[in-house]
């Protein structure tokens, strides 16, 4: 049996619950704000410079310099963090792929990775963001650790018997059993699975799991290679844990990812088949595909336990950066507002909001201290979009609970509307076009409305159509009736939230490239005479 786990057993008779215990429930309103602890922020004194991504490598960011550098991500109205798992890594020579600095590298998850810092140091942070309201997600490596051999030294590991790991197998990724049992990694840096079906590690991984929640007073969890676990191990470790799980599913295809979610699986996953859509729908160039994007969406809400946990992402430490995929930056900017205004949690991937553009892993993992933590466009409309979803979340309206409906498609766009907001989003890219888009809602005549990224007024036509114009360009567009904005701190309404004084609210109108108005004007849309009617004038 292995050596540290006596260790976890007497602590837990002393130990006292403290941690927070967060539910889906409560996560369903949060937005996270996704960090690589050794790329967010440098310690005082260190060399800003010497961190270059080919050479996959330590560049020194600590528990300690995300705590200090937290206004930067709560001046953007995110309410969570998600950081890299924070267990003992792999200690040994460079490997062809470098060393672990992005943590996923397991080796003992009993110690705590000191790279990063101390459990003191991991404490202060949990604190310092329960201090501010926020959430502490924790990315949580059970699937396998890491070995440069065949053979393991398993001195060196926390199951230390053979036994407790599966037998070498490359994967075969058309075989489920072959995807849970065999190693991932490759012939230069093997992962040997662990066994996830041996009562000796459940047991184990469940009392590791609750200590460390506990201790360290985390709210979530994200699980690394979730779908390369047997599905049965998670109820019973998430309930060890006790809080939040919200899984890595590595799949596009709604049904097989569906699967992943429910009261006998998941809490959640992170959604690779809106991530698919979206991708699909607005990089430039691109195939446009936005009936597939809104095919996604209704297949989610029929097949997934539910939508609203899900977790909504444009870029992670997996995939290529959005920029790298896509050249213009108002593709991103509409996908982002999509998966704001969408059911599901948002989740920015730290340089996101700066416009990163690293390709795939180790160039997809830059550090974001050469960015300066710049008010940047991208920095705005992140912000704006997360304090009308903050606003919407604490309001009376059960904006958070409705489920989205996807309005009108068209090739060069979508719009869709979640309680009474309505977004309309198009693929088209930064350069002015003669093109216009006319959307079918159930507003009332002449209702009042306000697009939330200009602060322009708008007023809905005859059979609740609206009409959106892209003489200046493809941005996105997010009305939301004047009245219901009031206690926003949007578009010139006043505000019922007490800001912290390291908080600083934004008066809406995020910069993204187009000319804002010096006042809150009115545009008299145009009657769209054929019901229902989605149409661009191309």
């Amino acid at each position: 049996m292995i050596t540290s786990l006596a260790l976890l057993s007497l602590l837990s008779s002393f130990f006292v619950l403290s941690a927070s215990a967060a539910t889906a429930d409560q996560w369903r309103g949060r937005s996270i704000y996704q960090i690589i602890t050794d790329r967010y922020a440098l310690p005082e004194g260190a060399d800003p410079t010497a961190c270059n991504t080919a050479d996959q490598t330590w560049c020194g960011g600590t528990w300690n310099t995300i705590r200090s550098n937290l206004d930067y991500i709560q001046n953007a109205g995110f309410t969570a963090i998600w950081i890299s798992p924070v267990n003992q890594n792999y200690i040994g020579p460079r490997t062809a792929y470098g060393d672990p600095y992005h943590g996923y590298w397991m080796a003992d998850v009993s110690q705590l990775n000191a790279k990063f810092g101390t459990a003191d140091d991991l404490k202060a942070l949990s604190d310092e963001l329960h201090r501010r309201g926020m959430y502490l997600m924790v990315d949580i490596v059970v699937n396998n650790v890491m070995s440069t051999t065949q053979s393991l030294n398993l001195s060196s590991y926390f199951f230390q018997m053979q036994n407790e790991y599966h037998p070498y197998c490359p994967v075969d990724y058309s075989n489920l059993t072959s995807e849970q049992n065999c190693w991932l990694g490759d012939t230069k840096v093997y992962l040997p699975d662990v066994n996830t079906q041996d009562a000796t590690v459940v047991d184990a991984y469940g009392t590791w799991i609750q200590q460390l929640v506990q201790t360290f007073n985390i709210d979530g969890l994200r699980l690394d290679a979730a779908k390369h676990v047997n599905a049965d191990f998670w109820p019973g470790f998430c309930g060890k844990a006790g809080v939040f799980c919200m899984g890595e599913v590595y799949d596009g295809d709604v049904p097989s990812a569906a699967a992943w979610q429910g009261p006998q699986a998941l809490d959640s996953i992170l959604n690779y088949p809106l991530y698919t859509a979206l991708i699909a729908g607005f990089t430039i160039p691109g195939p446009g595909n936005m009936s597939g994007l809104a095919e996604v969406v209704a297949q989610s809400k029929e097949l997934f336990h539910d939508t609203g946990v899900l977790g909504n992402f444009l870029e992670n430490q997996d995939v290529p950066r959005w920029h790298n995929q896509s050249v213009d930056p108002q593709s991103m900017y509409n996908a982002m507002t999509f998966a704001f205004m969408s059911d599901g949690i948002p989740i920015v991937y730290y340089g996101q909001e700066q416009g990163f553009s690293g390709g795939s892993d180790p160039y997809n993992r830059e550090p974001l201290w050469p960015s300066n933590y710049a008010n940047s466009t991208g920095y705005q409309l992140v912000t704006t979009l997360n304090q009308l979803r903050n606003f919407l979340v604490n309001g009376t309206t059960g904006w958070l609970t409705s489920p989205v409906q996807v309005l009108t498609t068209s090739p060069n766009g979508i719009s869709i509307m979640k309680g009474n907001v309505v977004s309309v989003l198009t693929n088209i890219g930064s350069p002015p076009a003669n093109t216009s888009v006319a959307v079918y809602t159930p507003w009332d005549n002449s209702l009042a409305t306000i697009d939330i990224l200009t602060c322009r007024q708008w007023a809905v036509g005859s059979n609740g159509t609206v009409e959106v114009q892209y003489t200046k360009g493809g941005v996105p567009v997010i009305l939301v009736p004047d009245s219901q904005l009031d206690g926003s701190g949007l578009c010139g309404h006043a505000t019922t939230l007490q800001a912290k004084s390291t908080t600083s609210l934004s008066s809406g109108a995020a910069d993204l490239g187009i000319q804002r108005p010096t006042a809150i004007t009115t545009s008299i849309l145009f009657v769209i005479l054929s019901l229902g009617l989605f149409m661009f004038n191309v």
